[in-house]
């Protein structure tokens, strides 16, 4: 859950920054994926290295090198769909519109969908899980609505 939350919000923040480019179509599949290909790992990178100051253990181990990828891979997850949006677009079968517009529904269904699950799990009732989810998907909403603010 950590990891597609997290996604979510990384590539929410990384579309408000992609503007078309005519010249270069694909420019946005390829910043939206090395983006957060990068980010994550350096977020790898900088478990490895604290694991290891830590423990004194050395980093470039097998066990050290899967423990510090574990839980990673559904942040890239969540950067799938929107790179395959983008790069449909660069191919001219999809607009530039609507590959953001289905890219950022995509998480923040993420997002409400874990909203509403801490909710279910906090509480077992409909109340908490449709006030997770409101709020989550909110939070998101309001990530993707600040793109059009700053254009």
């Amino acid at each position: 859950a950590f990891g597609l939350i997290y996604g979510a919000i990384i590539v929410l923040g990384l579309l408000m920054a992609l503007s078309p480019q005519p010249a270069a179509p694909f420019k946005p599949a390829a910043v939206l994926f090395g983006s957060v290909l990068a980010m994550t790992l350096a977020r790898a990178l900088a478990a490895l290295i604290a694991h290891s100051i830590e423990t004194g253990e050395r980093m470039l181990r097998l066990p050290a090198l899967r423990e510090a990828w574990r839980g990673r891979h559904p942040i890239l997850f969540v950067a799938h769909l929107p790179t395959a949006l983008f790069t449909a677009s660069g191919f001219g079968w999809l607009s530039l519109e609507a590959a953001m517009l289905v890219s950022q529904l995509f998480c923040i269904l993420i997002l409400v969908i874990f909203g509403a699950r801490v909710g279910w799990v906090i509480s077992h009732g409909a109340l908490l899980a449709v006030l997770g989810a409101l709020f989550a998907g909110g939070l998101g909403s309001a990530l993707a609505l600040l793109k059009y603010a700053i254009q």
